[in-house]
């Protein structure tokens, strides 16, 4: 169809069925339009038929309201319902007048019970609401409307934001720039006036936020920070308002029977709240705008510089669970940055958080619990939580699935802390965490889980509520039925308390032995041999554990060096110390070549001080027995490198070196002198070092004196400071400061100074009573020459002169 062939469209409409709103009051009217476009004989060329509703609100219906009035009014001033149709209208007001809404639930009244995990746009409101389709073609009309009076901005701009809210609309509005513009003047100049207005213009730029490509069409009318100066100033009124409504409530507590002043209050009240709402939606907009345009971590950074974290915190008071979503949604993103996080600590952020944890609406309590997770990676923070009484309810969210995960990690966090893990026995938490790892139907604990059993098995009085009644005992049939190698870490934490939790370990002896042996896994063969390690016992018998499960050649096979991993070579070592506690134990280790083997491995990991330590720890155990003491002695080269070690950087592996060599030195007497002239040796090193430091700051001071140079001294050339070099006392005693003074001009042509030959040049003069020095201890004359250094005469290379030398020559001078 050409353009020229259309000249009359036609619009038809034609009215449909009447219904209820299923959860408001209100009427449903649908209706069908129909628009044709007629050529110029006036048959149609092109039609389109679209189905429509309109909602007509009735708030103010309830029992007393007059239901035939009501109906005839909305039928005079609706006309898509056709006068034949009040019969209808009033027999549907007379069902929404009688129909009983259910009753709110408690989550219904503070938030949503059920968790989705998502961030929902904001619901219409008031002000968006009008009686009028908006249409893609009278957008030149809706923009007049924005430079009429408030009312028909208000108007306008909720015309604009229906077709703003069909993101199919945006490309085209986007290349409007004229209602860009225009939107953007009126909310810069009018916000004030109607909270309504703004929320309306911000709605639409928050329609365009959710897209990538348009933030730069926002960022050039800087709606941004115009956003961030509109919830500033509404945080301002909303502590004003909050004030003046706590006054009138102190003088209704002050006259509680003035019935006039409780009218105030709450009309004060009402009046309050209603501003609150708007208030609310406007800074809701507003905040999830900004949250968008956070994307780019350039605008955020501008937005932290304006203080949005201060605006966020202080947000946090109100009651409005989908504001508050929004906030800490906001917040969340900010706290992976440390700066935003100290930012965050600094404002109190985890007191006001607390009073959030918990509540009924899942989101909100969702979002906050995985911020207070970001926050926890922080000491500080970690305190805080445990301060502000969070760890109580922490652990009461376990249960709950939705936030499970979550919480566990908090709470592994805090339990990092060692003053912290002696607060989680004043809570429910191990009951919950033992019977969850108990029943957990996978066949390994879930790692989040685990990790916390872990850390809070590190507390001896954590390990003993866990071992209570049969809890060690279910603990180890899981442990060897799944073999899983975190579960028995748990276990093996809880093995090195001291007292009656490590005596419950001897009926399982056995078992670690046997798994030692046959397990292939070598995490979990690890931890078991750690157990065994830690199981020092003194009345169990480890003679017969070493022969009935063979684990001599176990131990020399895994004492090679290379044939097994560093942590299987370290807990070997660990439990060859622990079993040589047992002279039986030490004495079939020896005749086994295991103290040779040892010493191979310290030569080959004298890098590892783990290691080191663990073999010296041996040693330090086999000296106590006669029969290895002897072996250790004279049969390897073990006190050899004990001495070697016995200067070692690492302060543990000097004390139980010192400790073992003391008792060497006692048994026999050649290592005896030996070790005792290794520690003189090194005692003397160590005094000589510290007379030789002692001796060149004493130079320092002689050389320099307490004055010193200039500060600037060593930017300058020293040869161009002759005075420093010359100064000294003429014959009439003065002082000679010039610094162009050179030695030529103070001697005479033979070399004298005021006709004496100078002392130390040629020949020695025991006379010599000039100025002179101190340096290291030795006179020195001015120019930092022995003052006295030969005891004959010389000549000028410092050769001596005898006095066959000296005949016919002039003594002053030293030629031959």
């Amino acid at each position: 169809m050409q353009a020229e062939d259309a000249r009359y469209l036609k619009r038809k409409v034609k009215g449909g069925g009447i219904d209820v709103h299923p959860t408001e009051k209100a009427l449903i009217v649908n209706y069908e339009v129909e628009a044709t476009i007629l050529g110029e004989l006036g048959d149609p060329m092109l039609g389109e038929r679209k189905e429509c509703q309109k909602v007509i609100k009735v708030k103010h219906l309830n029992q007393n309201s007059n239901i035939a009035l009501l109906a005839r009014e909305i039928v005079e001033k609706c006309k898509l319902i056709h006068p034949s149709k009040l019969p209808e209208v009033e027999q549907l007001l007379y069902y929404l007048q009688n129909r009983k809404d259910a009753p709110p639930s408690p989550a219904d009244k503070k938030g949503s019970s059920t968790f989705t995990g998502q961030l929902k746009d904001p619901p219409p409101f008031d002000g968006m609401e009008v009686d009028e389709v908006a249409n893609i073609n009278d957008l030149d009309d809706y923009m007049e409307l924005l430079y009429e009076d408030v009312p028909k901005k208000v108007r306008g701009s909720a015309l604009i934001l229906q077709l703003s809210r069909n993101p199919d609309n945006l490309e085209e509005l986007v290349q409007n720039e004229n209602i860009l513009s225009a939107l953007a003047r009126v909310l810069r100049e009018d916000w004030k006036r109607s909270t309504e207005l703004a929320t309306n213009i911000i709605y639409v730029f928050f329609c365009f936020s959710s897209f990538s490509q348009f933030h730069p069409v926002i960022s050039h009318y800087k709606i941004g920070a115009l956003c961030m100066d509109i919830i500033r100033q509404e945080l301002d009124k909303h502590d004003l308002w909050k004030s003046e409504l706590e006054k009138k409530k102190k003088i209704l507590e002050e006259k509680p029977d003035s019935s006039s002043t409780k009218k105030d209050y709450e009309k004060s009240l009402k009046k309050f709240e209603s501003l609150v709402k708007k208030q609310e939606q406007l800074m809701r907009v507003s905040f999830y705008m900004l949250l968008n345009l956070a994307e780019d971590y350039k605008v955020e950074m501008k937005m932290r510089n304006k203080s949005i974290i201060q605006v966020l915190i202080r947000t946090l008071d109100r009651d409005n669970f989908e504001l508050l979503i929004l906030v800490v949604s906001f917040l969340k993103k900010l706290s992976i940055y440390v700066e935003n996080k100290n930012d965050m600590a600094e404002q109190d952020v985890v007191e006001k958080l607390a009073r959030l944890i918990p509540c009924d609406h899942e989101d909100l309590l969702n979002i906050t619990l995985r911020l207070l997770l970001n926050l926890s990676f922080d000491t500080d923070m970690r305190g805080k939580v445990v301060k502000v009484g969070l760890l109580p309810k922490l652990t009461a969210l376990i249960n709950n699935e939705n936030h499970r995960v979550v919480v566990l990690c908090i709470l592994y966090h805090i339990s990092m802390d060692d003053r912290c893990k002696s607060m989680f026995t004043y809570t429910d938490c191990i009951p919950v965490v033992m019977k969850m790892v108990l029943e957990c139907p996978d066949k390994q604990v879930d790692l989040e889980l685990v990790a916390l059993c872990i850390n809070l098995a590190i507390n001896k009085r954590n390990a003993q509520l866990v071992c209570e009644g049969s809890g060690l005992k279910l603990l180890m049939k899981r442990a060897f039925k799944t073999k899983d190698p975190l579960l028995m870490k748990m276990i093996r934490n809880i093995s090195q308390h001291d007292g009656p939790t490590k005596n419950m370990f001897v009926e399982y002896v056995a078992d670690l032995a046997n798994s030692i042996k046959n397990c292939e896994d070598d995490d979990f063969v690890i931890e078991c041999l750690g157990i065994l390690g830690n199981l020092t016992i003194p009345d169990l018998n480890y003679e017969l554990l070493l022969q009935e499960y063979d684990l001599v050649s176990f131990i020399k096979d895994k004492l090679k060096p290379g044939n097994a991993e560093d942590d299987v070579v370290l807990e070997t070592v660990i439990l060859v110390g622990t079993v040589s506690t047992d002279e039986d134990c030490a004495a079939m280790l020896s005749k086994a070549g295991v103290i040779q083997q040892l010493i191979d491995l310290l030569n080959a990991k004298q890098e590892d001080d783990e290691v080191v330590l663990q073999i010296v720890y041996v040693f330090y155990q086999m000296i106590f027995h006669e029969a290895t003491r002897e072996v250790i002695i004279k049969d390897t080269q073990a006190s050899a490198y004990l001495i070697d070690l016995m200067h070692d950087k690492n302060a543990e592996i000097r004390k139980v070196c010192d400790n073992t060599l003391d008792i060497i030195a006692e048994n026999d007497e050649e290592w005896g002198k030996k070790i005792k002239l290794e520690k003189f040796r090194w005692h003397n090193s160590q005094w000589l070092e510290m007379v030789e430091s002692r001796q060149m700051d004493d130079s320092d001071a002689l050389m320099y004196g307490d004055e010193g140079f200039g500060p600037y001294l060593h930017e300058e050339d020293i040869l161009d400071r002759p005075d420093l070099f010359y100064t000294h006392a003429d014959a009439d005693g003065m002082i000679l400061h010039d610094g162009n003074v050179s030695p030529s001009d103070l001697l005479d042509d033979y070399g004298m100074q005021n006709g004496m030959g100078h002392p130390g040049y040629g020949r020695y003069d025991p006379g010599y009573d000039g100025p002179y020095f101190m340096m290291n201890g030795q006179p020195v004359d001015e120019y930092g020459r022995p003052a006295y250094p030969y005891e004959v005469p010389v000549d000028p290379y410092g050769r001596p002169i005898t006095p066959a030398d000296m005949e016919g020559e002039h003594p002053g001078y030293g030629y031959r």
